[in-house]
């Protein structure tokens, strides 16, 4: 059996996520709103990255960024991670790293998202070593 690790997120307003999420390159695969338009569950797709996410149905507290981060986020490798990063913060996100060579090698940056969560766009592939 093949494991999948998918990250899933709730968001005070789960449309907005959606949008944001879309112009930094993800396409919506689902979305299953309520009679009202709150958004139940959506499933976002960029190749192989998928994100599920939806409205909150508690008043859940976001971690407040301490420093360079909230202690939690997700990571995202891409090409460009120049490009993806102008794209973030062109859609709303709060810059917090810009993108910059690390010492071990790679590209990395990171913002948080108009939802609060944080986000790090790089070009190190977890999973595969140095």
């Amino acid at each position: 059996m093949a494991v999948v690790l998918t990250p899933y997120l709730s968001y005070r307003d789960a449309s907005a996520a959606i949008t944001w999420l879309e112009a930094i390159g993800f396409q919506l695969v689902t979305r299953q709103d309520d009679a009202e338009g709150a958004v139940l569950h959506a499933e976002l797709r960029w190749d192989d990255a998928v994100v599920m996410l939806a409205g909150d149905d508690q008043p859940y507290s976001v971690a407040p960024l301490i420093g360079i981060s909230t202690g939690a986020g997700v990571y995202l490798v891409v090409d460009d991670v120049d490009a993806v990063y102008s794209l973030a913060v062109g859609a709303g996100a709060t810059a917090v790293l810009p993108p910059e060579e690390t010492e071990w090698g790679s590209r990395r940056a990171r913002v948080i998202d108009p939802g609060g969560r944080e986000w790090s766009f790089g070009s190190y592939r977890p999973g595969f070593g140095w």
